[in-house]
């Protein structure tokens, strides 16, 4: 590009592409004096050759880091709104009468900008649009299991709190009921008792029970029984979870054997041992002392003001006390 052709650009309308952009420059007095189609790497480089001018660009994606580099080199470039630059497209559509057409809104003195946003504010941004497709996710799974209740007769009020009411043990139980499919099929073999066409009889578990008695028997109609089953199985593309991670099927034993290696220690001889306890400082004020002895209480357990803890300490055993006296 001539140094007089630089000298005469005084406005560059961009049309922000993935791969290439379509330049169009106009002098002082608003005739086309330069449509280039460029590559990604080629606008900085020609851009840097330039004389500093007036650019426009819509703010799309990718706009304001160009922004950001066009402004380091001396340019005044300026980011606006597409619906702001459309009424100023003239004739068929095509990406050099668009860049035409943002240079000719980039100089409207009546033109509303955007102003070119920092990295921090592109990550806070990000951040919250992150955050709003999560939020949309679970509003979705959450009608969802509205509508599967609603098909068994149980109405639920919009809201998350309200379908945690709703459920029956709260979240934690249905986590521990999904929790029992992760890792194997719904109902293994050595489980079916005897099965025809009529009818399958097989072993089931009711975990509120403990011991023996856990293991039930139940018979069901075979296409019920099928029912059943199907509602566990896994619908195309999606993979039980012990497929992945370090205990996956083609090389669980060679995962493991490399994990040991890798957390092993090397063992400190004995006198290491006794001379590190013997430097290491004295032991602190327990963070919870005992009132009786003064000594460090361990936390057993964390529940919530009003809820019935689930541990139960055993019988204390009887103290002998012996008179010296």
């Amino acid at each position: 590009m001539s140094q007089k052709l630089n000298s005469a650009i005084a406005v560059i309308g961009i049309d922000i592409g993935k791969n290439s952009f379509h330049v169009v420059g106009q002098n002082k007095r608003g005739a086309i004096v330069l449509r280039q189609k460029w590559s990604r790497g080629q606008v900085e480089a020609r851009l840097a050759n330039m004389q500093p001018c007036l650019i426009g660009m819509e703010a799309c994606v990718g706009a304001h880091h160009l922004s950001r580099k066009l402004q380091a080199l001396g340019h005044d470039a300026r980011l606006m709104p597409a619906k702001y630059v459309r009424p100023y497209s003239k004739g068929q559509k095509n990406d050099f009468r668009d860049a035409e057409a943002i240079a000719e809104a980039v100089q409207r003195p009546t033109m509303r900008f955007v102003a070119t946003k920092t990295v921090d504010q592109l990550d806070l941004q990000a951040l919250h649009r992150v955050r709003e497709r999560l939020v949309g996710q679970r509003t979705a799974i959450i009608n969802q299991i509205r509508a599967f209740l609603l098909e068994r007769g149980v109405a639920v009020r919009q809201g998350l709190h309200f379908l945690r009411a709703e459920l029956p043990g709260g979240p934690k139980q249905v986590l521990r009921y999904l929790a029992r499919y992760t890792h194997r099929v719904a109902i293994s073999n050595r489980r079916l008792i005897s099965c025809d066409e009529k009818r399958v009889t097989f072993k089931w578990k009711d975990y509120r029970r403990k011991g023996s008695e856990r293991y039930q028997v139940m018979t069901l109609a075979t296409s019920e029984f099928i029912r059943r089953f199907l509602m566990h199985v896994l619908p195309p593309g999606l993979h039980r979870i012990r497929y992945y991670g370090l205990l996956a099927s083609p090389a669980r034993a060679t995962n493991i054997e490399r994990a040991r290696q890798l957390l092993a220690t090397p063992l400190l001889p004995i006198d290491a041992l006794s001379a590190a306890s013997a430097d290491s400082n004295p032991a602190q004020t327990p963070q919870y002392p005992c009132p009786c002895c003064g000594g460090s209480m361990l936390i057993i357990e964390r529940f919530e003001r009003g809820a019935t803890p689930h541990y139960r300490p055993s019988a204390s055993k009887p103290t002998i006390r012996i008179d010296t006296s």
